[in-house]
This record gives C-alpha cells, sequence and structure tokens, in this order.
C-alpha cells in the first residue's frame, strides 16, 4: 500500500546507507524531485527542503544533538537521535505533484524550539496563522513574543489554527496535541520559531508530551493550500443559510451598546424599513433578567412574543445574542449550575472567572466539555427559542482564555485547554444556518458563520477598516470561508462613533464580503449616505448568487470565498504582497479605499481580462499591470469583473 516503502535515503559524502560518519541525511521523494537534507553542524542540526535542486525552506531544530548524531532506518525514513534526544523524519504523502512528511518527537520532557526562516533569497511570503488585533499581511511581518498559541482575548486570537504556509508551495500544520508557543521577530528576526512545552496554560501536571508537525511540498501556494485542507483543515459539510447573505444583519449593539428595550426595538426596525431596508434584526447586549438568566427581563420586553411576532411580519428575521457564562448575582440559575457542576473549575475546584460584563471572579464559564452540561445550556436555548419566536442567535465568547486558570476539563490532558472551544461552538451550531460565533479552533467542517472580532473606529492596521480585508484573507486562509464581517463601520468604542467618510469607505469594502452588518446606520449622516447605502446593499444582493454558489464550492472542495489576489496568481510576487484588495472567488477583484481622505488609489491587476463597470473599460492584462491614481471618490467603490 504504501509507494513509501520504495523510499530510497542516501547520505552524502557517498554512503548509500545510513552511517554515522555522515554529516548530512536526506529524505528523497520516488515520485517528484522533492528531497529534505537533514544537516548535523556539530553545534545546532537543521533541515533544508528542496525542489528540482532549488533550496526553498531552511528550519533550525532545537534539540541539542549537534555532534552526536546516530540513525536509524526506518519503512518510511528514519530516526535521529543523541544526547538522549530522538527525532523522526517520515514521509507519508508521496507523489507528483505534492508531498508530505512529518517530523516527531515522541514522550519528551523537555522544551524544544524549531525555528522555520521566513526570508529567502528568492523572496517568500507567508500565510495562514492566527487572528489578532494587528492583523498585518502577509504575516511575516508579526511579532509574537513566546504566544500560547490557544484561542484567547489576548490580542483578539480567537481563531489559532496551527498552519502556516508560503508562496513557494510549502505548508506546517503542528499536532492539536502539542504545547504550542509561537516566537517571531521577537528572539530571531525573520524566523518564526514553534516552541514546544510543559507550561500553563497547557497542562502541567503529565511531564511529557509529543511534538509533532506535518510539512507539505507543492507546486504553489495554491496547491499546497488545497492539499492542507484535504489533509487536515477539512472542509465545511454545509453552509449558512442564503437569507443572511443576501440581506443585510442590524444589530443594536454599536449604536445602542447595552441601552435596549422594547421600545428602542420597534422604533429601530420601523426606521429600518421606512428607509427602505429589510433584513435580520439581531438584539444584542443587555436583554437578560442577569447574565446567564437566558430569560427576558420584562420591565424591559414585557412580552418579547408579541415583539418578535410584530418583526416576523414585517419580514425580518430575529437573532439573539448570548455568551455561555453565568455571573454570580443571577443566583437562581448560578446555584443551579454550580450544584450541578456545570461551571469549569480549576484543580482547587475553583469556578471563579471574569469576562466584559463581570468583575474579577463574579462570573463562571458552563464546562461545554461535560455532555450533561452542554445539554442543559442547549435545551434551555433551545425552549427559550420556542417561548420567545427568536429565530436563531448570535454566540459571542469561548475562547479558552476566559476559563478559570489551569482549568480541569472533561477529555485527554493533551486536549487541554483548546477542547472548552471546540465543544461550545459545535454545541452552538446545532442551532442551524443562522448561527454565528466568534471563536474558532479545528471547528472548519461547521457549516455556520465565524464573525470577525469587534472592529475599532479607525483608520489603522491597529483593528481599524484596513484589518477588515486583512482580516477575511487571514480567516479565508486558514479553511474559514464563511466569515462575517464586523460591524459597518466598527463598533465605535471610547465615544468614537464613525463619521462619514470612515461609514462609507467600511460598507464600500464590505460589498463582495458574504453578508452586510449594520448597526450605526446610513441615516445618522445624510442622505447621500442613505442612497449609496440603497445602492451598495443592492449590488450585493445582484451578486449574492456568485457567493452562494462560492458556498457551494466551498462545501465541495474547501475552497476559499475570499481568496487573495494571488490566488489566480499564485507565482506573480507582487500579487503575492497585496493587503489591500482582494477576490470573491475568482470572478471580482475588489480595491477598496482604506486610506483616510484619499480619493484615488493604486491598483493591482493580476493577469486576465478584467472589465471595469465604472468606467466601462475593459483591461486585457497578460502579466500584471498597475492603475495608479484610480480615481475613487467617496462614492466610488473600484472593483472589476474578469471574464
Amino acid at each position: 500500500m504504501w509507494r513509501i516503502v520504495k523510499l530510497i535515503i542516501f547520505i552524502v559524502f557517498g554512503c548509500t546507507s545510513l552511517c554515522t560518519c555522515a554529516t548530512q541525511f536526506t529524505l528523497n521523494f520516488i515520485y517528484s524531485t522533492n528531497k529534505v537534507v537533514v544537516t548535523d553542524r556539530y553545534y545546532a542540526l537543521e533541515y533544508s527542503i528542496y525542489r528540482d535542486g532549488e533550496r526553498l525552506q531552511t528550519v533550525s531544530l532545537g534539540t541539542g544533538m549537534g555532534g552526536f548524531i546516530k540513525s536509524r532506518k526506518t519503512p518510511r525514513g528514519f530516526v535521529l537521535f543523541g544526547r538522549g534526544d530522538e527525532i523522526e523524519f517520515a514521509i507519508e504523502v508521496d507523489e507528483q505533484r505534492y508531498s508530505q512528511l512529518s517530523i516527531s518527537r515522541k514522550n519528551i520532557a523537555k522544551p524544544v524550539t524549531d525555528c522555520v526562516e521566513l526570508s529567502s533569497k528568492e523572496g517568500v511570503n507567508w500565510y495562514g496563522g492566527n487572528e489578532q488585533r494587528w492583523q498585518d499581511y502577509p504575516i511575516q511581518k508579526l511579532v509574537h513574543k513566546h504566544n500560547s498559541y490557544v484561542t484567547k482575548e489576548e490580542f483578539n486570537q480567537a481563531i489559532a489554527e496551527r498552519y502556516w504556509f508560503n508562496s513557494h508551495g510549502i505548508y506546517f500544520y503542528v499536532d492539536l496535541d502539542a504545547p504550542l508557543f509561537i516566537d517571531q521577530n521577537n528572539e530571531q528576526i525573520d524566523f518564526m520559531c514553534l516552541i514546544a512545552k510543559r507550561a500553563l496554560p497547557y497542562d502541567i501536571y503529565h511531564s511529557r508530551f509529543d511534538f509533532t508537525y506535518h510539512i507539505g511540498i507543492g507546486l504553489n501556494a495554491r496547491d499546497v493550500h488545497m492539499k492542507a485542507i484535504e489533509k487536515f483543515l477539512g472542509k465545511p459539510s454545509g453552509h449558512p443559510d442564503e437569507a443572511m447573505v443576501r440581506e443585510p444583519i442590524w444589530s443594536t449593539w454599536a449604536r445602542y451598546k447595552a441601552d435596549v428595550n422594547e421600545t428602542v426595538v420597534r422604533t429601530f426596525a420601523n426606521e429600518i424599513l421606512s428607509f427602505g431596508f429589510k433584513g435580520q434584526f439581531e438584539l444584542d447586549d443587555d436583554w437578560e433578567k442577569c447574565y446567564g438568566a437566558l430569560e427576558f427581563r420584562e420591565s424591559k420586553f414585557p412580552n418579547i412574543k408579541n415583539l418578535t411576532d410584530w418583526l416576523h411580519s414585517t419580514g425580518m428575521r430575529v437573532t439573539l445574542w448570548i455568551h455561555p457564562f453565568i455571573n454570580k448575582n443571577c443566583s437562581d440559575w448560578y446555584d443551579t449550575a454550580k450544584n450541578a457542576k456545570y461551571f469549569v473549575a480549576d484543580h482547587s475546584g475553583n469556578t471563579d472567572t471574569q469576562w466584559w460584563n463581570s468583575k474579577r471572579g463574579e462570573a463562571a464559564y458552563i464546562d461545554f466539555t461535560k455532555p450533561v452540561a452542554a445539554n442543559w445550556f442547549y435545551n434551555r436555548l433551545n425552549q427559550l427559542r420556542k417561548d420567545s419566536g427568536i429565530d436563531s442567535y448570535k454566540f459571542d465568547a469561548g475562547e479558552s482564555s476566559w476559563t478559570p486558570p489551569d482549568p480541569v476539563l472533561n477529555g485527554t490532558h493533551r486536549q487541554h485547554p483548546s477542547k472548552i472551544v471546540q465543544d461550545y461552538v459545535r454545541t452552538v451550531s446545532m442551532f442551524g444556518p443562522l448561527v454565528e460565533v466568534r471563536a474558532a479552533q479545528n471547528t472548519q467542517d461547521l457549516p455556520i458563520f465565524v464573525r470577525m472580532i469587534d472592529k475599532d473606529t479607525r483608520w489603522n492596521l491597529n483593528n481599524g477598516l484596513p484589518t477588515l480585508i486583512t482580516t477575511l484573507l487571514q480567516m479565508n486562509l486558514v479553511g474559514y470561508p464563511f466569515v462575517l464581517p464586523d460591524m459597518i463601520g466598527g463598533n465605535g468604542y471610547d465615544n468614537n462613533p464613525p463619521n462619514k467618510e470612515i461609514f462609507v469607505r467600511w460598507l464600500q469594502a464590505n460589498v463582495f464580503m458574504p453578508s452586510l452588518q449594520f448597526s450605526y446606520v446610513p441615516w445618522d449622516f445624510d442622505t447621500e449616505v442613505v442612497q449609496l447605502a440603497l445602492k451598495y446593499v443592492a449590488l450585493h444582493a445582484e451578486w449574492t448568487k456568485l457567493i452562494m454558489e462560492r458556498f457551494d464550492l466551498a462545501v465541495s472542495t474547501g475552497a476559499p470565498v475570499n481568496p487573495p489576489i494571488w490566488w489566480i496568481a499564485p507565482k506573480d510576487k507582487i500579487a503575492q504582497t497585496i493587503s489591500d484588495e482582494f477576490l470573491l472567488g475568482e470572478k471580482i477583484l475588489v480595491a477598496p479605499v482604506v486610506v483616510e481622505g484619499a480619493i484615488k488609489r493604486d491598483i493591482y491587476l493580476p493577469a486576465g481580462i478584467w472589465y471595469d463597470p465604472n468606467l466601462d473599460i475593459t483591461y486585457d492584462v497578460a502579466e500584471g499591470r498597475w492603475l495608479n491614481d484610480y480615481s475613487a471618490p467617496l462614492d466610488v467603490l473600484p472593483y472589476f469583473i474578469k471574464n
């Protein structure tokens, strides 16, 4: 069955079998020109990846084995050992267009650091990794300082996929059971160091752990990414409801924050309808009796069923904001859950935690790793949906960092702490295709929207408008194609609501993404903004068919819905670096204005025949072309349709 039994392992300097005299160990793939060469430099150990004789990638191995190497042949590769350390190189896939190997250390006790070189003399660009506040793109620019690679509130790291790939056509995927930390451009510039060590927030009660990662080698970034989807990331089992795509979501959050009641809802809904809009009404924070009750506060909502019936009569769907916590002052529900042991506890039995709507130690996180607790939460929400007439839910939080420090979770110690995220998201996904979540790790198979973390109303890469695009690309390139962009105009935190310019530019940038989500509204500005909003909402609806076609393709193949522009020109070095343009499928290239005060911009078109509907011009581009100083006043969204 294994082609790789035909594997030939060479040691250079004339050796044709494994021998301890050599300083290099070569793993050759039979069905391609790819090979991996491990070099013992006596003071250090490193390996390099070659294709057609060209070195594409180098990784230094933090094993301390340099100069003391012994080796042992295996059916799929070889094992190197010395000074008490052991590391295995094994071929997993050997095909003409694709090679895959694993690098494994089993049952180890001391920290290990493997450092991946991020630069090359030919120039290389990197993609994937985590969602974060400063969402630089390509990601070789990012800085990580011994970052624990779990989902967490810190850095806005709501998505933490252990997957990175580059423009040479190489990916790295780290197994989920490794206690992984990342140090990038910190102790070593132009290196991303993969650190495995027994330390919080991972399990610290077992003395040993495994550290295995996989390397895929393809022809280019697109090919190797599709292989990563096939081998590791997976593809969604279905897709969100088309209604959430075609029509906007209208949330109470950014505009009203927690100041919501029935009067606010009716007033807001009537405004939406009176200006010619429709869609999905989303009731956000502070509707409960107390946080975690999952019952409406009657002083705010005296008859929620009548209210949802009225909203439905206007043609609107209704969704409701939900979180996974219960505050202590919500005593009836808190005591029930506490007594039933439904909360995440630490090793001393303490369940106290804190989230943004509680003080320190005044809340607890429901333990979704316990099926009985997850079912209790699900059943209460299901009853709420029936009683209130709510259609579905927006699920907030869920990151592993919300648990008490050093939690005890139901599952193997090697699933710690990420199992809570996966089990939370999988539990709530059962509410169907109108669901949205914000936390994700190894949940690419779910047919639901994953929302970008809250964006700030600003123009820079510090979680501002430009990161609407870079986060869209990051999420698509780690296997989450059903991206729900955050509120148009941002959240207006720190008493900083959007002005007219940033609101319109944000709306334009959002048009060819999967869904539109308003909270600040066009009529907060002037008639021009209302007309522009109607125009762009209609444009989004016009292209919904294409979005849904890409949703279907994501389900069948895992392909991204909104890829970067290099997706259709993977060898184009300029396209590989463009961070302020994106594609819808392979049909539309979008180049929004994301610079304050700008009324023109430079646009890069990769090879192809591109029609500009704004100017009624067709560009026949052979090898990539810049359109310099493209005119884009406030009412213009530059986009191009590929023939």
